[in-house]
């Protein structure tokens, strides 16, 4: 049984959800868009730019919706599980793209997730690891609390999973486009339950491609 030791990276946070409560009418959603409209037409005075002119008219209302399609991203059915063929067998999904934001600028986070988990009694569908990597990916992250909320969520739909591991490896905007302005990967893993045995490991990176 893989023991959860999910460490202090990971917060529990909560989903975040707009203001608009559930149920509510499109009209209010609509205002909920205009108040972050709003807020970006200032922004853009404040920037010294003129919102009404041509380049710009409407990019207020399309900044507003593209948080509606950021934050309320609906990653679809996670929890489907099935019997396992082969006890201990080890699954990989490797190469699954995100993006998401850094909580620190704003910025974008672009990269690939490796996950893998030596399956036990039961093995999730397939689709539901990029599902979950979608899910977590559509918040303001850092990309180390990433992995770690990828790892707790599949272990919530393979609890009997014998270990999970996690590798990410990203380049974040915030260090290209300010301070120092460089190129650089960042490089994280998460290894729990039977993943932190180097045998384990080592067959999970080379499986991913990593090793």
């Amino acid at each position: 049984m893989l023991k959860r030791d999910w460490g202090s990276v990971y917060d529990d946070r909560p989903t975040p959800q707009r203001e608009v409560p559930e149920g509510e009418s499109v009209d209010g959603k609509e205002r909920w868009l205009a108040r972050i409209a709003k807020h970006y037409r200032a922004l853009l005075e404040l920037l010294g730019e003129d919102p009404d002119s041509a380049a710009l008219e409407g990019t207020p209302d399309r900044v507003a919706r593209f948080w509606d399609e950021f934050i309320n991203y609906d990653p679809g059915r996670i929890g489907t599980t099935f019997d396992s063929v082969n006890h201990d067998q080890m699954v990989v999904v490797k190469g699954i793209p995100f993006f998401s934001l850094c909580e620190h600028h704003l910025l974008p986070i672009e990269g690939v997730v490796h996950v893998g988990y030596l399956a036990a009694d039961n093995v999730i569908g397939l689709s539901k690891i990029p599902r979950i990597v979608q899910k977590h990916a559509h918040r303001l992250q850092l990309q180390e609390r990433l992995a770690n909320d990828i790892v707790h969520e599949l272990a919530q739909h393979v609890p009997d999973a014998l270990g999970i591991g996690v590798y990410i490896e990203a380049t974040h905007a915030c260090m290209r486009m300010r301070g120092i302005r460089s190129e650089g990967t960042m490089v994280t893993s998460v290894m729990k339950g039977n993943f932190q045995q180097l045998d384990v490991k080592t067959e999970f990176l080379t499986m991913a491609g990593v090793g």
